[in-house]
């Protein structure tokens, strides 16, 4: 018998990242969580105990994972779900002159053209529910940040299409979500491959700062997975749609993109990132080569 909660199911929810605390944000506010990975091994302790959540293995690269997925929801819920969490998600840090475009094409494909697969996969369960699909972007996606273009692009692809997304599944009475996410203190960061700067880049001399780039530093002083996970089920219960900001100093990032004129806006992210001064080395370098 299909359960009267409220039911949602997310993507990438491996230990200690954004999806297992959207995870137990929402189990705790009384929905059936579908917790979904693509690797079981990771997951959380915590949620393998709690009777309200249900486990599932899905490949969001795969159709037939993601059509086994959807078959498992349909049986528990009687063919509805209430709130879609696109979640799952890959960082890339590399120079564009360096970038193996196979690799910037696969990110694309879990950042962007996965996230549209699982949402027309669900797509008949919302319907039915007349629920909400949640797609997980980045503040990144608003930012010209070098040595970050196919990362940031993909959260800008993002952006657009969610937003394009809620035009054309307002009428079918799903309502949509974006989450323009700053920082989340997760471990993250822990597995992610370093990036590989060739010997004859030209931003091999500053191959440490692109190293720190991909480290997680500049999580410091963010919210936890939970916290995260609680402000974006108050949005969701709220009836919120659109764009909705959430992480580290979410608020003033919103109002100083929003408010700030470009060159200003860039001029507070320099001040915080310090890339002008590591792109001057670069330049000074050519200058030796020359």
């Amino acid at each position: 018998m299909a359960s009267s909660r409220k039911s949602v199911l997310i993507t990438g929810c491996s230990a200690g990242g954004i999806g297992a605390g959207l995870a137990e944000a929402f189990e705790q506010k009384g929905y059936h969580v579908f917790a979904t990975l693509r690797n079981l091994s990771k997951l959380p302790s915590n949620l393998a105990k709690k009777p309200n959540v249900t486990v599932l293995t899905l490949d969001v690269l795969s159709a037939e994972s993601i059509a086994a997925a959807v078959a498992s929801v349909s049986g528990a819920t009687g063919g509805r779900l209430d709130v879609l969490v696109n979640n799952s998600g890959q960082n890339f840090v590399m120079p564009a002159l360096d970038t193996d475009l196979d690799a910037g094409r696969r990110l694309f494909d879990v950042n962007f053209f996965a996230p549209l697969a699982v949402l027309q996969a669900f797509a008949p369960l919302l319907i039915k529910a007349r629920g909400c699909v949640v797609n997980q972007s980045s503040a990144a996606g608003l930012m010209s940040m070098p040595f970050m273009s196919m990362y940031n692009s993909s959260k800008a692809a993002m952006i657009l299409a969610s937003d394009i997304w809620r035009r054309e599944l307002e009428p079918l009475g799903v309502r949509t979500v974006t989450l323009v996410t700053t920082s989340v203190k997760t471990p993250a960061f822990d597995n992610v491959q370093m990036p590989r700067i060739p010997e004859d880049s030209y931003y091999y001399v500053i191959r440490d700062y692109l190293y720190r780039l991909a480290d997680g530093r500049l999580q410091e002083g963010a919210p936890d997975p939970l916290t995260y996970g609680l402000e974006v089920v108050k949005a969701i219960d709220a009836g919120r749609t659109g764009e909705v900001w959430v992480g580290k100093d979410a608020s003033m990032n919103r109002w100083s993109f929003k408010l700030l004129p470009k060159s200003v806006f860039d001029s507070v992210l320099d001040g915080f990132l310090k890339v002008s001064g590591e792109l001057n080395k670069v330049a000074e370098s050519m200058k030796t080569k020359k």
